[in-house]
């Protein structure tokens, strides 16, 4: 049963990774200098398909934080806030003139909390699908 908990986790991370990809994929001008390529948006969900998996994981482990999955939303809120000043520091992508900006952090608002938001997502999906019971 657990390993189907994970596989599903994943693959709901992984779809609804794809459908935010492709929607936000038309507010960056580029992707490390090239085009925005469905490859690129796929393998961008798998990314973070096993991100999510994998905090969902941790949180699965340590009791503490398994009574508080929501703390994993803000957890992976870091985890993109961190992932973003480094790409766009570093020129991995561009935003065009339509990204909304958070001012203080000067970053992308849909990119800052979309592992955030899909997480709860995914989290809240497979426990609505198995229950939340042990293990």
């Amino acid at each position: 049963m657990f390993s189907k908990k994970i596989i599903f986790v994943f693959i709901s991370a992984f779809f609804l990774n794809l459908v935010w990809e492709n929607l936000h994929s038309y507010l960056y001008v580029h992707y490390q200098s090239g085009p925005i390529t469905q490859v690129l948006l796929a393998r961008a969900a798998l990314v973070d398909a096993f991100f999510i998996t994998t905090l969902w994981l941790f949180f699965q482990f340590i009791p503490y934080l398994k009574k508080r999955m929501w703390l994993a939303a803000i957890f992976a809120v870091i985890a993109a806030i961190i992932l973003e000043k480094y790409a766009l520091s570093s020129g991995r992508w561009a935003y065009n003139e339509y990204m909304p900006i958070m001012p203080l952090l000067r970053i992308g608002l849909t990119p800052t909390i979309q592992l955030g938001v899909i997480s709860f997502f995914a989290f809240k999906y497979v426990d609505k699908v198995f229950g939340r019971g042990e293990i």
